[in-house]
């Protein structure tokens, strides 16, 4: 017996001339005792007449439209005349059905009268491609993605999540609504516990940038909140109810002398980190801190480009001179601090010193005007009280102990919310391109291990107008990552504002609540007519899923966080020292 024939009958194929069935959607008569509601997957067994390729085709699709009206009554008062029974009329309820798939691919519409059955099983599977979803060999490459609103597991490809068919994220939605963040961290926590992964699952690693709250800076701890029926989500979609168990948090040191983590709220397990001077002259850093959206065209750009290689020799000088415990040697004179960087600089590129041979400026017609130099200088010195704090000469005896290891932990978050504007931008954009320049000089091939990273508030750095280097890295990311093996996954309030190549580039693009005007705009075309009024109001917790390979979007809702969000979140444990761990201090 197949699925089609297990599953009762809900109604039957609409064939009016107003709800003509065609391959691509139908409209279903839904029975008086039955009803479908939006999200309902269906099946369709319609005949082929003659029986020729084949005796019938299977139609799969996803209800996303359900009307009901009185048949037999013309005027809007004839509704209360129907109900008293004066006027003869009869409800009539049609759900409107997207196809989702045909099998076999013959592109015929299902005929009028055929009966339609809520898709179960394998018929759902085959519905939502799930049966697709798996290696040549067998190899299951599903992940949980949600449950839908009837509670049974919603999946993507793994595929077209690590890079190897395609890859990133793209998540919008408007704060503290759209739980875009919590999302994303669903997504991870599912692709660590499930299966999908394999053996690639050891060396898998996630890269976190905490821009705002504290809300990931207690990611390892269980949730005091989640309750059974929690559990019971995480139960249907076969992952464990439990805090992420590898992970490792790093905040900025404070601005004293002495490099102790800004930690806030958590106190233990947290390590302060920060960049040497020769770090940051060799490394060629100083763009970032000039990481607004500016024109490609900026006289500042070539000036940030001249000193960024003059502080390289400095930095090889200092190398050549065994000078590495983190200070840099300028033109003889020992730096170490960074406030006395940016006086060297000055001193440097300041017009009397152009006929210097020291001179980084350049010289004749190649000479940065004196506009450009005092602009140049302006920036960087108010970066001082902002960043000074986290580029620093000899600050400690071990500065390996405070360089952000994430390939030690499966989970790696960067807390980046107690800092400025500026500070942020400059941790962001020296990470990632750390992060990248690191993959290419492993190597990557279609079975090493990835690296995730997600980033809230996209927009910022990666804005539709203007050029930075922070751009220019996450738009290599997005067109060139995957290859190496890191993937985005991104979130934002408004995917209209940020860099078009970036969200081009996403296989997976994800809604949550969605302002109404920002809904309409192009960016959000994978969304049907439907699709765009409800983002509108969905309910935090409950997102929208567009992947490659489902026609449709899908509406899904994700578990409680099993993890705590923040320091009140936190599980009580009868043991007073457990949440001290050897060697995390």
């Amino acid at each position: 017996m197949t699925a089609f024939e297990e599953a009762r009958p809900v109604g039957l194929v609409l064939g009016t001339r107003a709800e003509a069935a065609t391959p691509l959607e139908f409209w279903v008569y839904v029975d008086e005792d039955s009803y479908l509601q939006l999200d309902d997957v269906v099946h369709v067994r319609s005949p082929l007449p003659g029986g020729r390729p084949v005796e019938a085709i299977d139609l799969y699709g996803v209800v996303d439209e359900v009307r009901a009206l009185q048949e037999g009554v013309s005027f809007d008062s004839d509704v209360a005349l129907a109900t008293r029974g004066i006027l003869p009329a009869q409800t009539a309820v049609a759900a409107h059905v997207a196809v989702t798939r045909i099998e076999p691919e013959v592109f015929v519409p299902p005929l009028p009268g055929t009966e339609v059955a809520r898709a179960q099983g394998a018929a759902r599977d085959a519905a939502l491609f799930f049966d697709e979803m798996k290696l040549k060999d067998g190899t299951d490459t599903r992940v949980a993605f949600g449950l839908s609103r009837a509670g049974e597991p919603v999946y993507g490809n793994l595929q077209f999540l690590n890079g190897v068919r395609g890859g990133h994220v793209n998540i919008s939605g408007i704060s503290g609504v759209a739980t875009k963040t919590s999302y994303a961290m669903f997504l991870l926590y599912s692709l660590f516990e499930g299966p999908a992964l394999g053996a690639l699952r050891a060396n898998t690693r996630a890269l976190v940038f905490n821009v705002k709250g504290e809300d990931l800076l207690f990611l390892d701890q269980p949730n005091a909140d989640l309750d059974e029926l929690n559990r019971e989500d995480y139960g249907r979609l076969d992952l464990p109810a439990r805090p992420f168990e590898s992970s490792a948090f790093f905040v900025p040191v404070g601005k004293g002398q002495k490099p102790i983590p800004d930690a806030g709220s958590r106190m233990d397990g947290v390590t302060g980190f920060y960049w040497t001077l020769h770090e940051f002259c060799e490394e060629r850093y100083l763009r970032f801190l000039f990481a607004d959206a500016d024109s490609e065209e900026s006289l500042r750009s070539y000036l940030v480009d001249i000193v960024e290689a003059r502080l390289a020799e400095c930095a090889l000088d200092t190398r050549r001179a065994g000078t590495m415990d983190g200070r840099v040697l300028v033109g003889g004179e020992t730096i170490d601090s960074f406030d006395a960087l940016v006086d060297v600089i000055e001193k440097h590129i300041t017009p009397d010193e152009y006929e210097d041979s020291l001179a980084w400026a350049g010289r004749g017609g190649s000479a940065a005007a004196l506009g450009t130099v005092r602009a140049f200088m302006r920036r960087l010195r108010g970066a001082i009280p902002h960043v000074g704090h986290l580029i620093r000469g000899r600050a400690s005896e071990d500065n390996e102990a405070h360089r952000i290891d994430w390939q030690s932990q499966q989970l790696t978050v960067i807390g980046i919310n107690n800092l400025h504007d500026r500070a942020q931008r400059f941790v962001v954009g020296v990470v990632l391109k750390r992060l990248m320049a690191l993959r290419e000089q492993q190597g990557v091939n279609s079975e090493s291990a990835r690296v995730f990273v997600v980033l809230d508030e996209l927009n910022k750095y990666a804005p539709r107008e203007g050029h930075s280097p922070i751009k220019d890295v996450l738009l290599d990311i997005a067109e060139r990552g995957r290859s190496l093996g890191v993937i985005l996954i991104g979130a934002q309030q408004t995917a209209s504002e940020v860099e078009s190549r970036v969200v081009a580039n996403c296989s997976y693009r994800i809604v949550g609540r969605l302002d109404s005007a920002e809904a309409q705009r192009g960016e959000y075309g994978f969304l049907t007519p439907a699709a765009r009024a409800r983002a509108s109001l969905l309910k935090p917790g409950t997102m929208i899923v567009h992947q490659p390979e489902i026609p449709v979007p899908l509406l899904v809702r994700f578990p409680f966080p099993a993890w705590a969000t923040r320091a009140s979140e936190v599980a009580r444990t009868s043991d007073p020292f457990a949440r001290f761990e050897l060697g995390r201090v």
